[in-house]
């Protein structure tokens, strides 16, 4: 299984990459992520700001029910209602984007779903996405189960991670 994506977005010219695996397939051993990317845009992430630019790049079905905003982001569009993370700027700022992946983790998340996989880089960004756990740890010290608008900033930044607190 091969195929060559070619990618030309606001962010990104005359980049290419190989999908080597099936997508939804052959993820290392320590990365389980709870959602998918078409779960994750469905729910609402990032304030609807994220993909809206690169939707050729991905299954037209990721799309079809996600939550977007070319305009810009919205609050009322993510799961939680509130806007979560720091601007990009912040992400390259503390050297946490990979030049393949501009746009951050989630970008990366995408392609890494989809079939492509990068030694060492695939380890640097599973090994982010634990980082994220404490924010769990934290919820259940804090929260009331079920209790759904308990930090709703945390709960929306992990759901930006592919976790979902319920």
């Amino acid at each position: 299984m091969s195929l060559w994506v070619n990618v030309n977005d606001k962010m990104q010219h005359g980049y290419r990459y190989e999908r080597v695996c099936e997508e939804g397939k052959n993820f290392s051993a320590d990365f389980e992520p709870q959602l998918t990317p078409k779960q994750m845009l469905e729910m609402g992430v990032f304030g609807g700001k994220y993909m809206t630019d690169c939707r050729n790049e991905f299954p037209s079905n990721w799309f079809q029910n996600a939550k977007l905003s070319p305009e810009g982001k919205q609050a009322d569009l993510n799961y939680y209602g509130v806007l979560a993370g720091k601007p990009l700027v912040y992400w390259k700022a503390k050297g946490w984007i990979y030049e393949d992946d501009p746009r951050g983790w989630f970008q990366w998340y995408c392609r890494y779903y989809s079939g492509r996989r990068i030694e060492g880089e695939d380890e640097r960004q599973i090994k982010r996405w634990k980082q994220m756990r404490r924010h769990l740890a934290q919820l259940r010290k804090n929260c009331d189960p079920g209790d759904f608008f308990c930090r709703p900033r945390q709960r929306q930044a992990l759901l930006q991670w592919a976790y979902f607190c319920d």
